[in-house]
């Protein structure tokens, strides 16, 4: 029996089922991802919990996804990227499924967390998709890296979710730089937080909405805070190195799980690389005040290096911008368009391959016609 109540704790709302109804093919249903594994993924569907079969999936009213992709003029990160992802499913993706639980469509996603691929390929990684809120976690007890938390964030804007900066493990710092942290996160808000006492908790249920990712790099009590917050041990812990504060993968898949006080939460393994993935709003969001002085500069075309009217070196000069947040801003800048121009090489060879395979199979169909004559 079909019933569309038990999607609701796993994000199914009015404005879902308004957004994907038309969308469904006849003779589905809709489903969340709850976890992938391969060709298979756990999903929450209207009949209950399952385990379906994917298969290579389109996008509606947009034909094969791999071709689409290919013959599109930008990649779209929101698509799967190849075939040897088989499906380009991630955790969070609402699809539709068949009477014999196989993955028809991949559904549109509203935003997705996407980073470069880690295997040095010019593509994107999605770590979770139709999120809603982004918890950054660093662990308060270590070294609180600001560059990795700015690129953190603009991971998190370019998802089009709202980003929550964590220290977590506050309960073990002996100073948990909060106001340092703040500075670098303008329109987001950063809270010190401890699973062990319950330290912020109760601020951060608060702000939570929708779907829930927390990110990081290992060590930083991801696990830890989602099985604070969802009331029970759900995700295995482990240890840091003591030596270090460097924490193991003990997170080795994204997984989905209900909130009790509704919504959703998505724990994710530990990220080691945080390449940019077409971040251009994500880094202007993250660096807005930088981004606020730059629109003072005398020339459009400033590049903030001793230019006449520099409002940026001026801003640096009176102690409004540190050097460290403006040396960050650049580099964030000059590696997200590295990685948009090696992409846009990547597409155009992958067009001219699939020109070049259509000219081979016109030339051939008229050497053979023209044999039959």
């Amino acid at each position: 029996m079909v019933d569309y109540d038990l999607l609701v704790p796993y994000g199914w709302t009015e404005a879902v089922a308004t957004e994907y109804d038309a969308l469904i093919e006849d003779g589905c249903v809709p489903a969340r991802v709850i976890r992938m594994d391969r060709s298979e993924c756990d999903v929450a569907t209207p009949t209950g919990p399952a385990r379906a079969r994917v298969r290579r999936l389109t996008w509606p009213d947009r034909g094969p996804s791999v071709v689409t992709q290919a013959a599109s003029s930008r990649p779209d990160p929101l698509r799967p990227g190849s075939d040897s992802e088989i499906s380009g499913l991630c955790t969070g993706d609402w699809v539709s499924i068949d009477a014999e639980r196989t993955v028809r469509q991949l559904l549109p996603r509203r935003g997705a967390i996407t980073r470069s691929a880690v295997n040095g390929r010019s593509q994107g990684q999605v770590l979770a998709a139709n999120v809603d809120t982004v918890l950054i976690c660093s662990a308060a007890d270590g070294d609180v890296d600001l560059g990795r938390i700015e690129r953190m964030l603009a991971l998190a804007w370019e998802s089009n979710a709202q980003p929550i900066v964590l220290l977590t493990k506050a309960d073990a710092a002996l100073e948990v730089p909060l106001d340092e942290v703040q500075a670098v996160a303008p329109g987001a808000v950063a809270l010190a937080v401890s699973a062990n006492d319950g330290r912020g908790l109760d601020v951060l249920t608060g702000l939570l909405d929708g779907t829930v990712a927390l990110i990081g790099p290992s060590g930083a009590g991801k696990s830890t805070l989602a099985n604070a917050l969802l009331g029970q041990e759900v995700f295995a812990t482990n240890a840091v190195r003591a030596a270090d504060k460097k924490g193991r993968h003990t997170t080795v898949h994204r997984e989905l799980r209900p909130l009790p006080g509704g919504g959703t939460l998505i724990d994710t393994p530990g990220l080691r690389g945080i390449g940019l993935w077409d971040a251009a709003e994500g880094i202007e969001k993250t660096f807005s005040d930088i981004e606020s002085f730059a629109a003072r500069c005398r020339f459009l075309d400033c590049a903030h290096h001793g230019e006449p009217g520099c409002a940026v070196q001026e801003a640096i000069d009176n102690g409004e911008i540190t050097q460290r947040r403006f040396d960050s801003y650049q580099q964030l800048e000059r590696e997200n368009a590295w990685q948009a121009a090696r992409t846009d090489k990547r597409l155009q060879a992958e067009r001219k391959r699939v020109w070049r395979d259509i000219n081979k199979q016109q030339r051939r169909f008229y050497q053979e016609r023209g044999s039959r004559r």
